[in-house]
Formats: structure tokens, C-alpha cells, sequence
């Protein structure tokens, strides 16, 4: 029995790279989505056919982010022509109006028919991390269909949610609908490089013009399946807070000379052992001050004892499922600010001792913490005035979303989810420790969530700024299904009145 209860929260935290906050239901169908007639999500064979062909064609353009610095514009340019030919309605359409941004960069305007509902945003990406054809099955940009997969970099992250919104609405467009309630379509070129040329850019243009959106919705967490032991059922995970970032130089400058008579210490070694002292004294483990704990207690209905019990009673066994988390670099992830030393350089001749030696840490901020507190923490670890410290970025960790009955793009994510994947009958708001272009409209929308509605196994996962990339043909088309129906729920959707309170 104990290995047994062991076993379990490490496992069923592995809950992803992505998990934190969850409301009062795994899976409330408690609000129907009602109103005008609606258009039937079904197309035909011929639709299907193109709705692949051209995800196929924007997998095969290159569109690489290198460095914030350096992307592959050629490519970018093509991907914009691209996506014109692709979706000849949507550039057509007197309700839409197309804006390019800083100049690979796209904003839509879809107008809609009653000014006085809120409007929303979908956003995407169009850029890429680079690919090397080394340990691909095939290359990375050639957009091969095998065995029912597309393969690519992109597929997953993240043309396939650029292609599915322009798809779903060109398809929309066609059958002649008009929407009621407008949205903007946001699809930035730099996210891969942290989005300050594209959705920056968007959001400052949005903000001049008094735009505040009900909600927003980019990538960011999946419908998992395989991802925690003993749990069959697929769990739609909605997340509604991203993790901070912050990456740190560190650096140590010494008086070069002969290593035939070396110091006592040198600025490698310095370096090191100050490095060493942060990795060996991690950031605090904050489970329990955060909703993950909510969390856990809300599955514990889809496991069977003794599993249950544990995640029931987290009052007592919290000390012990809050160790087993950290023994895991997934569920590590989870409970706490992570530290990470990615880059280090140092030395320039074997017989010199280095006058210079530099390190890179990146640090992904629980929401719980600021980066001044990583700060102050990174500070007292290192204890030596030889090091210098220069932040080369960071980002605070956004706020939590709503995902109450009363938070409308939640709910409405949520019964989309329900309505077009009934298998589904679990969904629970998360937390992504990936960073994502969403950051940047934080001042227009407290209703941020981080949804891609595509089935992902552990597999799948891996391969994301992995190699050997893909989506199965079916995956992608009931993407696209779902951003058909989110549109038009968007415009059905009974929002719920706010509580009134007698003083």
C-alpha cells in the first residue's frame, strides 16, 4: 500500500508541463450554448481535402526564428502571400479588415454585426524554431503526409492553430455567415524570440485604439491523453496563468595570465562553484500557496484507492505529495521557479587562464514569486561580489484567469470542448510553464487562456522544438471543427449575470 500511494502524485502530477488552478467541476455542462440557427460543422470530402493540402503547404515554408535579431524574412514574405491565396475569402470579405505589422506580422478585424458585445481574440504564431534534418524520419519542411500524420516543424507549434482560425473562417465565410459579436485574429511572426516585433507591436496598435477584449485564447496546453498512470480518460487542459521568465547573466572578470602559475581561484572557477551553490539551493517549493493543490483534490474523483484518498486529503498527506513532485522535472515545474544554466562561456587559449567567464541561467517564475524575489534569492545564493549580475530579460508571471461559472471565455472554451470532443468529460484550468505571445495583452483582457483543442501524447510532446514533428490529419480537422463551432458559440452564448448581493 505505501509503495503504492508513493507512486501516485508523482505520476499523476506528470500532469504535464503545464497545471495549476481548477474550478468547482472536472466538467460542468451546466450552461447551454443557445441562440440564432447555427451552421453544422461538417464538411465535405472535398472541403477535408483541402483543409490538409493547405496546412501541408504552410508546414513546407521556413519560416525560422533564429534570434531576436535574425528570422528567415524571405520566408516570412512567402508565408503572407501564402496564407492570401489559402484563404481568398477571408482577404475578400467587406467584414474584415487585413493589417500587416511591422511587416510580417498579421492583424484581423472581423467586424461584427452588434457593436455592443465585447470582442475577442484568437491568436496564433507563424514563426518556428530552427530544424535540422538530423534524426528526422523526414525532412522537417517538406509537409509529408505518411500514414495518416502530417510531418513538420509546425505542426504543433504552432501553424497548425495559424492555419485551423484562417480555415475555420474562410469555411464560415463560404456558408455565408456574418457574425455577431466581433474578434480580432492575431498572428505574430517573432514568438519563438520572445514576440517584441510582432505581438507587442499588435497590442500597443490595439491599445491606442481603446480596444478591451472579453477574452483571448493562443496556445498553450492540450487534450492529454497517456500522460498520467492509471488515468484512461483524456483530460482537457485549460490553462489560465503562464509562468514568469527571467534570464540572468552572470559574469566574473579576472586578470588573465600564464596557467603555469594559476591563483588560488580562477573566473571559471569562481564561476562554477557560485553556479553550483544555485543549482544545489533551489527556489522554494510553493505547493499549497498556488491552486495546484485544487487541483489534485478535483482529480482524485478519477482515481481508485488508494490514490483517491491521498489526493482527497492533501491537508495531511501534502508534505509528502509535495516532495514526490519535486522528484520529477515535469511535476519539479510545477510547485516551483525553475533554474536552468543554458549557455556558458569562458576561456580563449588552452595555456591562458581567462580573464572572462560567463553564464546564462533562465529562470521560469511560479506565479507565486516576482522576479525580484528570484533576484534577491539568486543574490544571497551567490554571496561573492566577484559576480556580476546583468538581467538580459524578463517577465512577470501573469495574472490568474478566471475560471469560474462567471468567467465567460472559460466557460465558453469549456463547452466547446464538450460539445465537439464528448469523449472529453474532464476539463480543469492549468498552468504553462512555456512562455507564449499572450503576455503582451495583458492590458487589454483579464480572461487569458492557453488552449490548443488537438489530442497529445507523451510522444507528441516530446517532439515539440524536438524532432520528428506531426499532427494526424484527423487531429488537425477537428481543430479546425472547433475553432467553426468556438466562432459561433462566441456569438450563442448566454453570458451569466453577475451575483447581487443584498448590503
Amino acid at each position: 500500500m505505501a509503495g503504492r500511494v508513493v507512486a501516485l502524485p508523482a505520476q499523476a502530477a506528470v500532469l504535464l508541463f503545464f497545471f495549476a488552478s481548477v474550478s468547482e467541476s472536472t466538467g460542468p455542462r451546466s450552461r447551454e450554448i443557445r441562440g440564432a440557427s447555427r451552421i453544422p460543422s461538417q464538411f465535405s470530402e472535398e472541403e477535408r481535402v483541402t483543409i490538409k493540402e493547405a496546412l501541408k503547404g504552410a508546414i513546407q515554408i521556413p519560416t525560422v526564428s533564429f534570434s531576436p535579431e535574425e528570422s528567415n524574412t524571405t520566408a516570412l514574405t512567402e508565408f503572407g502571400e501564402y496564407i492570401r491565396q489559402a484563404f481568398p475569402t477571408v482577404f475578400r470579405s467587406s467584414l474584415i479588415r487585413h493589417e500587416v505589422v511591422e511587416e510580417y506580422s498579421h492583424l484581423f478585424t472581423v467586424r461584427g454585426s452588434d457593436s455592443s458585445l465585447q470582442p475577442y481574440m484568437l491568436m496564433a504564431h507563424t514563426d518556428v524554431v530552427p530544424a535540422s534534418e538530423e534524426g528526422w524520419e523526414v525532412p522537417p519542411f517538406s509537409g509529408l503526409e505518411r500514414d495518416g500524420f502530417i510531418h513538420g516543424r509546425g505542426t504543433l507549434d504552432n501553424k497548425n492553430s495559424v492555419m485551423a482560425i484562417l480555415q475555420a473562417l474562410e469555411l464560415l465565410l463560404i456558408r455565408k455567415y456574418t457574425p455577431k459579436r466581433s474578434f480580432f485574429i492575431a498572428l505574430g511572426h517573432d514568438e519563438e524570440v520572445y514576440g517584441t516585433k510582432g505581438a507587442q507591436k499588435i497590442s500597443a496598435l490595439l491599445q491606442s485604439r481603446g480596444v478591451r477584449l472579453a477574452f483571448l485564447v493562443d496556445e498553450g496546453s492540450f487534450i492529454l491523453e497517456d500522460f498520467i498512470p492509471k488515468l484512461k480518460k483524456p483530460v482537457a487542459m485549460i490553462s489560465v496563468v503562464e509562468k514568469g521568465a527571467l534570464d540572468l547573466m552572470l559574469q566574473v572578470n579576472m586578470t588573465p595570465g600564464h596557467s603555469s602559475a594559476p591563483p588560488k581561484e580562477t573566473s571559471i572557477g569562481i564561476l562554477s562553484a557560485a553556479i553550483s551553490r544555485l543549482e544545489q539551493t533551489p527556489m522554494p517549493n510553493m505547493f499549497g500557496r498556488g491552486p495546484l493543490k485544487k487541483t489534485l483534490s478535483l482529480l482524485a474523483n478519477e482515481f481508485s484507492f488508494p490514490t483517491n484518498i491521498v489526493l482527497r486529503n492533501l491537508w495531511l498527506f501534502r508534505p509528502i505529495v509535495s516532495r514526490l513532485m519535486e522528484r520529477n522535472h515535469i511535476t519539479n515545474a510545477l510547485v516551483r521557479t525553475t533554474t536552468a544554466l543554458t549557455m556558458f562561456n569562458a576561456g580563449i587559449k588552452v595555456n591562458v587562464i581567462p580573464p572572462l567567464a560567463q553564464a546564462t541561467i533562465n529562470f521560469r517564475i511560479h506565479p507565486s514569486q516576482t522576479v525580484h524575489e528570484v533576484l534577491e534569492h539568486v543574490k544571497s545564493i551567490m554571496a561573492d561580489d566577484r559576480i556580476e549580475l546583468r538581467v538580459l530579460r524578463s517577465a512577470e508571471p501573469l495574472p490568474i484567469s478566471p475560471s469560474d461559472a462567471q468567467a465567460f471565455g472559460y466557460q465558453l472554451l469549456q463547452q466547446t470542448v464538450q460539445s465537439v470532443f464528448p469523449e472529453v468529460n474532464i476539463v480543469v484550468p492549468g498552468i504553462c510553464i512555456a512562455n507564449t505571445d499572450s503576455r503582451y495583452y495583458a492590458n487589454l483582457t483579464n480572461g487569458i487562456y492557453l488552449f490548443n483543442p488537438l489530442f497529445l501524447q507523451p510522444q507528441d510532446f516530446r517532439s515539440i522544438h524536438g524532432v520528428n514533428e506531426r499532427i494526424s490529419v484527423q487531429n488537425y480537422q477537428n481543430q479546425v471543427k472547433f475553432i467553426f463551432e468556438l466562432i459561433q458559440n462566441a456569438d450563442t452564448y448566454t453570458e451569466p449575470a453577475p451575483h447581487l448581493h443584498e448590503l
